[in-house]
């Protein structure tokens, strides 16, 4: 293994879900005490990225404020309607038409260009939803790495018709929640999310928007290539997955692809936890809801939460909620929440929750992260998937036996959540299919594995 001698840039939006992988990494790479180590971000991301330097110092390099586009918590409620309905093309829509803002780019990609011209990186590890660093990094010749925090087919198959795929034809579209083994009609849907996608673009609205786009890409200067559709993929030195290759359907994975499993830090994450482990410690069957940082739910569903945990209660399971301060005034009166329900705005760690052995049962929305730590620790799932790519892990982790989903997401049915979520309890086929799966995510190495294969790349060595 050689050593560099000049810096690693890590780069991600600080969206907790494409953010907190590449904390992880750079954390197993300050321990290392690899030196030079800088990561850039939007501002409110400092404190996690500087937290991460428990050896070397993490260099913490800020982007400026968050950008609305870029960011799915700054939505408006109208907007979060659309692009979390039930409709998986009008979602997926409803995604591209509130994300694609190409002047919201503009100074980020300015901001990281300034650090990258005075830091000189040997190597750029960026996030793969973060276009504006892996265009400067195409744009400048700088040899990248790309983190993906979904499983692998997520980033390696084409949206639209006669595009550069990895994945065969007829392989399910991300963000179409469809199954690999399909029905005739789940076939022509697949075809149609294809080929409505590139409709999309014939539109008048979306043309300006792509004008508009090449304007922007003629200011920056980025290199024609960058704009290739799988240009993040074809010029990467190395693709990290955090996943397994069992987790996604069968096809022919490319060479620079590496699936490491999950990115899990050192445990326990809170050692001075002197509250909530003993609570869980004290349990015999925990279930655990948590929807992630973007879920906004509403009255009726949280007094629908409510119930099912009261209806726990009576088959003697305790529940714990990780429910965000700012949705808690949608809770009903405390004197009529049930006594085996305990709510949480913030836990200390979430890794520290799911590696507990009383926690018997993840209820969750199936983003990436949430879907392979859940399945890390060996914890069996109940899904309500929320939007992207929450469908597409729902799907599979239904048809690999560890997970129900629920038959309405959008009302968040008493009885229906209830029935998934007993089934899954009283059935140990489930527990033992997301042992099998826990297996093959620590066999795969996690952070040893992803610093390992990052350090051994020639960006990297010198002689």
């Amino acid at each position: 293994m050689g050593t560099h001698g000049r810096p690693i840039l890590f780069v991600s939006y600080a969206e907790a879900g494409l953010l907190n992988p590449l904390l992880v990494l750079a954390g197993e790479l300050s321990r290392r005490q690899i030196p030079d180590l800088y990561f850039a971000a939007d501002d409110k991301a400092r404190d996690d990225v500087e937290a991460a330097g428990s050896g070397s110092p993490v260099g913490f390099i800020p982007l400026g404020d968050t950008e609305s586009a870029m960011s799915a918590v700054t939505w408006d409620d109208e907007t979060y309607a659309a692009v979390t309905q039930r409709d998986r093309f009008a979602a997926h829509r409803a995604v591209i038409e509130h994300s694609f803002d190409p002047e919201s780019r503009f100074a980020k990609y300015r901001a990281l260009e300034r650090a990258v011209d005075e830091l000189r990186p040997a190597l750029m590890v960026i996030e793969s939803m973060c276009q504006y660093g892996y265009e400067l990094a195409i744009t400048k010749g700088i040899p990248f790495v790309l983190s993906v925090p979904f499983v692998p087919s997520n980033v390696l198959t084409s949206h639209v018709p006669f595009a550069r795929s990895y994945t065969p034809a007829g392989f399910p579209v991300p963000h179409s929640g469809l199954p690999g083994a399909m029905t005739l009609r789940q076939k022509i849907t697949n075809q149609l999310f294809r080929l409505r996608t590139l409709a999309m673009f014939t539109r008048r609205g979306t043309r300006e928007v792509v004008a508009r786009d090449n304007h922007v890409r003629e200011q920056l200067g980025i290199a024609p290539e960058a704009r290739q559709m799988m240009a993040r993929i074809d010029h990467a030195e190395q693709v990290l997955c955090w996943s397994v290759s069992e987790l996604d359907y069968p096809f022919p994975l490319p060479d620079k692809l590496r699936l490491v499993g999950t990115m899990v830090p050192p445990l326990p994450q809170a050692p001075d936890d002197d509250e909530l482990a003993p609570w869980l410690s004290a349990q015999k069957s925990v279930v655990y809801m948590g929807f992630g940082t973007i879920t906004r739910l509403t009255r009726p569903q949280v007094a629908s939460l409510v119930e099912v945990a009261r209806r726990l209660d009576a088959e003697g399971h305790q529940v714990l909620w990780k429910l965000p301060a700012t949705q808690q005034d949608l809770l009903p009166p405390a004197e009529e929440l049930p006594e085996n329900l305990r709510i949480e705005s913030w836990v200390p760690s979430q890794l520290d929750v799911l590696a507990h052995p009383n926690v018997k049962v993840f209820f969750t929305h199936a983003g990436g992260n949430g879907y392979h730590e859940g399945l890390y620790f060996g914890k069996p799932l109940v899904v309500r998937p929320l939007w992207v790519d929450c469908d597409d892990q729902a799907v599979r982790g239904q048809d690999f036996g560890v997970s129900l989903t629920v038959d309405r997401p959008e009302t968040v049915d008493t009885d229906d959540v209830l029935d998934k979520i007993l089934r899954v309890l009283d059935g140990p086929s489930f527990t033992a299919r997301a042992e099998h799966y826990a297996g093959l995510l620590r066999d795969a190495g996690g952070r040893a594995a992803a610093a390992d294969l990052l350090l051994d790349l020639p960006a990297l060595a010198t002689d």
